[in-house]
């Protein structure tokens, strides 16, 4: 990975920043030749740059004008080819996979790619860039759909009519494209392969410069595609230059152990997308043989056998094929004879594509190649000079103080987190508390927190957007310790949230000693419906539910699982100093009486009460609630006392809830098994159109509960099924109670700039013994239909990720891990990378939002479909649940596995990912697995009389329980 070329460059921003951000910061250049070379090319690049904003904007005629006097006004100067970063126009088709493009091509290129949607120009003003030699190659993404449908490929076409002198680089949609626009049919493949891998065979053309080729050469590929160019229809000018070996597929991935002791020798991925040492799978051979194969294979292949492709295309070398191998062989790769357009068929840019990183390098010295044979004018490479984004001045932040106060190994003698929540902020209904609880702690999942109404800073935000296609924005109702507001949000909540986060200013020496993130701030939830913030076109449904909820918390308990220490912090603004108030908590009432004391050797805080006479009055309230929190603390440690165990088994609101005629025996599923199955069906047909790769399909389960003890339900299924991003919220006014036992990270971000995410993506359930569960766990190890799913995820998460993050750091040390639950096994990765420092928190979060692992491939497109297919809003599941913390760090959640009781009903989502190798009925089984543990922890709450212990502990629970026998 060429990390230092990373640091040459700031990328172009994504286009969910493009309202934010026109362009980025110049980084000052480490190599001499660069600074001057690029010094006498900033106008032309800044023209450029004004070109495709005034473009955006439609204002053709000023971006003309533009163009027309800074391009003559910038003279091109001498470099040589190979001194010279590669300038590439990367056309984005609306796939989730561009961005992984766009990594690879910065750190290629050593210079960041221009992003276009395809639809964003008119061909006439791109025409005007491309002739003017902004660019010095052209990629077009993969995507959704067909080149035959307009929608799909927008400008694409015209672009590989028209450049004939450009380098072309067409990937899956984009190979696609290049075969169409030369005569060549686009039709459906044997089958669809999404997620899988092939083993390919090439001719030495320049493209494959370099990989190996054929059986065993470790020459594999990611595809995900349904459609294929048909090799009969091929043009004279079009040369197939690479194929599958044959029809099979082999598994994504195999473990460490039985890597080490395969007998195949296989490429790993490239290092820019992992990181080896802690890569915990690679690959292994597991052959799944096809007989659907067409003669149009035969005949296709045929043209392969004996050919050389151009200088621009290929080599002089010939390659021989077998009868057997055409008759299984599919097309991965073109180039045409006279033009330098290339097509591939697989994904370069997939974690599972070897050699990946090598093919882009292949197309620039392609690039280099063709300029200097035609001597033609390499298009300047450009940096983008900042001229709209303007950070907050740190002058107008609030500066906020904070206090915090720890004692040491007390948390099991406090009856463990649960108790400490129940004892200090339990009573009642719980209102307008929060528990972020690391009920399991694997993972990374350390630290729980905790709290409730707070002081002066405390408020509450409800967020509904105005309509369902969200375009007009939403009403936002601020509640805080004085008054209650309500405003109308135009640019929608994100937007403002964005703002509201930038406001703040903590101090760092007040937090030195604190080893978690969260330092106060806000925490709340994200509902699946502001996916029209993120680049979504509409929403299908209207969730009746606000769709996002916060309270920003100043006052609050942090639990350290490891340590089992309690921490007690206070946020809060300095104001001049009260004598009163000063006197009476010191010469009063004091908090440091023998009554209340707490061990002094037990006790690390930010700093000493009272040891100053210059203490302010809020200081002094932050000292006593701190102290006082911490003597409760104690309190329950002396009295041996666990208070959730009392509070899960206690009468507390039994005659709202056990018996009430407001309540339902089982729940209702929206869907008969026989609608989500051919809802199923119908997926099946969207993927075989190539119109997704995954969909993930869900539904809705409801139970009438009237008015029960929510957190008791909470306590029980936090017991029963223990999750490392578990949650309780309860948000007063708007009577909404989450109820949540995820085990999947959505998105972290740490002080350092590291983002994380932890897609899971393949369940199965546990097993009755030890040897069924291990059977089990590793059947989902080497699922190829769950491998596909999880790899597909991980490719878009990468993508996600690389919208925001610098350069090359985007990697995954860990791919497909299985994790064990109470009631499953999951397969779990983890993708990381450096967030760039022009992005805020809230840009991270719009750039990822919702959750690839509930949306599917491609993401945008996916979520029209299943919006289509989908009943009811989705409302806070498949949304986030998390903090953001005044120190620009966030920890969110994917809200699965989770009950939300919102006037007096009880909701479950579930669903699954369908890909080509779904079964409808395994599909539907699926789905009512991952309902098992909260349908049992109402069961469980209820004290169902016509469900024994045997009923709730059988697996066939779901059924029972949603009364499917």
């Amino acid at each position: 990975m060429d990390l230092e070329a990373a640091l040459y460059f700031s990328p172009v921003e994504s286009p969910h920043l493009a309202s934010k951000y026109s362009s980025h910061s110049i980084v000052s250049l480490k190599t001499g030749h660069f600074r001057g070379w690029r010094s006498t090319k900033i106008r032309k690049h800044r023209a450029v740059q004004t070109y495709v904003r005034a473009c955006r904007s439609v204002d053709h005629v000023k971006a003309r004008h533009h163009i027309d006097a800074s391009l003559s006004s910038a003279p091109f100067c001498g470099s040589t080819h190979e001194e010279r970063p590669i300038k590439t126009l990367l056309i984005d088709n609306y796939d989730s996979y561009t961005y992984n493009l766009y990594q690879i091509l910065c750190v290629v290129n050593r210079v960041p790619p221009e992003v276009i949607k395809n639809d964003e120009l008119h061909w006439e003003d791109l025409q005007k860039l491309l002739k003017d030699g902004a660019f010095d190659n052209i990629v077009i993404s993969p995507g959704p759909g067909s080149p035959m449908c307009a929608r799909d490929i927008g400008v694409c076409l015209q672009v590989l009519q028209e450049c004939k002198n450009i380098p072309i680089l067409g990937v899956c949609l984009g190979h696609q494209a290049l075969g169409f626009v030369n005569g060549a049919k686009v039709v459906h493949a044997p089958e669809p392969v999404h997620g899988r891998i092939s083993e390919i065979e090439h001719i030495d053309c320049p493209l494959f410069s370099g990989i190996p080729s054929g059986k065993g050469s470790g020459f594999q590929v990611v595809r995900y595609h349904s459609l294929i160019l048909d090799s009969t229809s091929l043009p004279e000018e079009l040369v197939p230059t690479a194929w599958t070996i044959s029809s099979s597929c082999i598994s994504s991935i195999q473990h460490q152990s039985d890597y080490e002791d395969s007998q195949h020798s296989f490429q790993r991925p490239d290092i820019w997308t992992c990181e080896p040492s802690r890569l915990q799978n690679t690959v292994k051979p597991c052959a799944v043989p096809d007989t659907r194969i067409s003669s149009k294979n035969e005949r296709g292949m045929h043209l392969a056998k004996d050919i050389s492709v151009s200088s621009d295309g290929g080599s002089d070398r010939s390659v021989t094929t077998s009868d057997d191998e055409c008759k299984s062989a599919v097309i991965m790769a073109i180039s045409h004879r006279e033009r330098p357009h290339y097509g591939v068929q697989f994904h370069p840019e997939s974690i599972g594509t070897s050699f990946g990183k090598q093919i882009l390098e292949n197309f620039r010295d392609i690039t280099l190649s063709h300029w200097q044979r035609t001597k033609a004018k390499m298009a300047v490479t450009r940096q983008i000079v900042s001229e709209d984004f303007h950070p907050l001045d740190g002058s107008l932040k609030i500066p906020l103080r904070m206090y915090w106060e720890k004692v040491e190994g007390i948390v099991s003698a406090a009856g463990g987190s649960e108790s400490i929540f129940c004892g200090l902020f339990g009573e009642g209904t719980a209102k307008d508390t929060f528990w972020l609880d690391s009920a399991l702690q694997t993972g990374g999942a350390r630290f729980s927190f905790m709290g409730g109404r707070g002081g002066k800073l405390w408020k509450r935000l409800t967020y509904c957007l105005s309509d369902k296609h969200g375009s007009g924005g939403g009403i936002l109702r601020i509640e805080d310790s004085v008054q209650v507001e309500e405003k109308v949000l135009d640019k929608g909540f994100l937007d403002f949230f964005s703002r509201e986060l930038e406001l703040y200013k903590p101090s760092e020496p007040d937090s030195v000693g604190l080893p978690f993130d969260f330092w106060g701030g806000f925490v709340g939830y994200l509902g699946y419906e502001l996916k029209v913030e993120c680049g979504a076109r509409l929403n299908q449904h209207k969730s009746k539910l606000p769709d996002a909820c916060y309270f920003f918390i100043d006052r609050f308990i942090a639990v350290d699982h490891l340590t089992n220490d309690v921490y007690a912090v206070v946020l809060y603004t300095d104001t001049p100093d009260g004598n009163l108030l000063r006197e009476t908590l010191i010469n009063g009432k004091s908090v440091h009486q023998d009554k209340h004391k707490v061990s002094i050797a037990s006790v690390s805080s930010s700093s000493n009460i009272a040891s100053s006479s210059n203490i302010s009055s809020q200081t002094l309230l932050a000292q006593l609630w701190v102290r006082d929190i911490l003597q409760r603390v104690h309190g329950l440690a002396e009295q041996g006392r666990d208070m959730s165990v009392e509070r899960r088994y206690s009468s507390q609101l039994a005659s709202c809830s056990l018996g009430s005629k407001n309540t339902d025996t089982h729940f209702v599923i929206a869907k008969s098994k026989k609608q989500y199955m051919e809802d199923v069906q119908s997926c099946l047909k969207y993927i075989k159109d190539g119109e997704s790769y995954e969909l993930c399909l869900t539904t809705q389960l409801q139970k009438r509960v009237g008015s029960f003890d929510a957190l008791g339900l909470y306590l029980t299924l936090r017991k029963m099924n223990p999750a490392p991003y578990a949650a309780w919220l309860h948000f007063g006014p708007e009577e909404v109670c989450i109820c949540c036992s995820s085990p999947e990270r959505f998105l972290r971000l740490d002080q350092n700039g590291m983002i994380e995410a932890k897609p899971i993506k393949g369940t199965i359930p546990r097993g009755r013994s030890h040897a069924e569960d291990e059977a089990l766990r590793r059947k989902l190890q080497y699922s190829e239909k769950d491998q596909a799913e999880n790899l597909m995820i991980v490719d878009l998460l990468r993508n996600d990720l690389g919208r925001v993050c610098k350069p090359g750091t985007v990697h995954v040390p860990s791919l497909m891990a299985v994790e064990s639950y109470a009631t499953v096994h999951t397969m779990v990765s983890t993708i990381r990378g450096i967030k760039r420092s022009d992005v805020t928190a809230l840009d991270c979060v719009r750039a990822s939002f919702p959750g690839g692992s509930m949306t599917g491939a491609p993401k945008l497109r996916s979520m029209e479909l299943l919006d289509s297919l989908e009943c009811s809003p989705r409302g806070v599941y498949s949304g986030s649940v998390g903090f953001f913390s005044v120190n620009s760090a966030f920890d969110l959640n994917i809200v699965i596995r989770t009950l939300v009781i919102h006037k007096g009903i009880a909701s479950l989502g579930a669903g699954g990912a369908i890909v080509s190798l779904s079964d409808p009925a395994d599909e539907y089984e699926e789905m009512l697995l991952k309902t098992k543990a909260p349908i049992k922890a109402v069961s469980c709450h209820e004290a169902l009389s016509n469900h024994s212990s045997q009923d709730i502990e059988s697996e066939s629970l779901p059924h029972a329980l949603l009364g499917l026998h």
